[in-house]
């Protein structure tokens, strides 16, 4: 394991040692699921997987950093802007209450010096499905999921505003309903970060809930390796996969692979979906049907995320997952721009290629046709066209 000494550390604190976060790609990290795989069909799981070889800390000695990537880390690996997002905003769907979302929230972005993001300053909402304040149950695993999105968010577009729409459970009629509760209130960007198996009632759920021309959906592509989840297979989202980001001497000083092996098991989910038809945009000749995924970044615990979580959490873990990609790619469409009214912005990674980085090495599992699961130059299953290199991809 290689010991990572973190460029994100608070503003004007001195030089400071994380514990070890970052590991060789493909390293075997322990780690535990946040939340329970589905036991039905109909219901989803969060995509978030924790590191339990590292040590959490409710708070932090005197001039440390956290382990786990920070938002100037990914700034720099994928070359975002630092301003950008103003009066844009993200929405966070996710099942469940996360008592302490917008307590914690304020604890990451303070740490590293992001603008304030609070319900008092007009930055940080939290509804139910509905609307409103009658929050669902609480839930350990879902808070853990909130935690991570909307870190995630505030390290892609630290000046972005966040709507966290709480859906009464993991069922996807309630989800569904909180996107579109989300729409209705006016969000341009919508993350998702779970998934479950595919059926035959996708295809309703796609023109009941994720039908929105002008909103920019991303999903979390999975978590366990090569294999299709609902709603990433949706024709009108963005799918998002999930790499491992190692920081190199290369021009651009970063270098991605697959999160995730040939041999299987955890990693980004891909493949070609049984029941979606295949978006105009999307030109592979290997599925006739809807293919995942579209787009990536960061995913792989092993390379993980720095987040605070102190609902039945110990505060700054080091998160993984698809979780981690879906509402970092949302951060960046909104750092891109208001999509066109009639557009599906799924659609703009496809006429703007070149703008990605392309990560040609790494895969999830074994198939056939092989670009399903083992990247290669140009469009593959588990990163799709690739990475940002920039906003350009993410703009009509």
């Amino acid at each position: 394991m290689i010991a990572a000494a973190p460029s994100n550390a608070a503003p004007a604190a001195p030089a400071a040692h994380a514990s070890p976060a970052v590991a060789a790609p493909h390293a075997k990290v322990p780690t535990h699921r946040l939340c329970a795989q589905p036991t039905k069909p109909g219901y989803m799981a969060c995509n978030a997987v924790a590191r339990t070889d590292i040590t959490p800390h409710l708070s932090l000695r005197p001039h440390a950093a956290p382990s786990g990537f920070g938002p100037s880390d990914l700034q720099s690996a994928y070359n975002l802007p630092q301003s950008g997002g103003s009066g844009q905003t993200v929405a966070i769907v996710d099942a469940n209450d996360d008592p302490n979302a917008e307590q914690d929230l304020a604890t990451y972005r303070s740490q590293y010096g992001l603008p304030e993001c609070s319900t008092a300053n007009g930055c940080f909402q939290k509804v139910d499905q509905d609307g409103g304040t009658n929050y669902p149950a609480a839930d350990s695993g879902w808070a853990g999921e909130i935690s991570l999105d909307v870190d995630m968010v505030s390290a892609a577009c630290p000046s972005c505003h966040i709507l966290l729409v709480e859906a009464n459970s993991a069922n996807m009629s309630d989800l569904g309903t909180a996107v579109n509760r989300a729409v209705t209130m006016g969000a341009k960007y919508v993350s998702n970060s779970y998934g479950g198996g595919e059926d035959s009632t996708d295809a309703t759920s796609d023109e009941q809930y994720f039908n929105h021309p002008g909103v920019a959906i991303t999903v979390s592509s999975g978590d366990s390796g090569y294999g299709v989840e609902y709603p990433a297979a949706s024709k009108y989202v963005t799918a998002v996969g999930g790499t491992s980001l190692q920081q190199d001497s290369s021009s651009r000083g970063w270098s991605e692979t697959v999160w995730g092996s040939s041999a299987g098991g955890n990693g980004a989910g891909s493949g070609c979906s049984q029941y979606d038809a295949k978006p105009a945009w999307q030109q592979d000749t290997g599925c006739s049907n809807r293919t995942v995924a579209d787009v990536a970044s960061v995913a792989d615990p092993a390379t993980g995320l720095a987040v605070y979580d102190s609902y039945q959490a110990s505060g700054w873990n080091v998160y993984g997952g698809t979780s981690a990609s879906s509402p970092f790619i949302a951060g960046v469409y909104a750092l891109a721009g208001t999509p066109g009214s009639g557009d599906t912005p799924a659609s703009y990674p496809y006429s703007h290629a070149s703008a990605l980085n392309d990560v040609t090495s790494g895969a999830n599992g074994s198939c056939n046709p092989s670009y399903l699961c083992t990247a290669g130059t140009g469009y593959d299953g588990p990163t799709g066209l690739g990475t940002p290199n920039g906003t350009a991809a993410f703009t009509k």
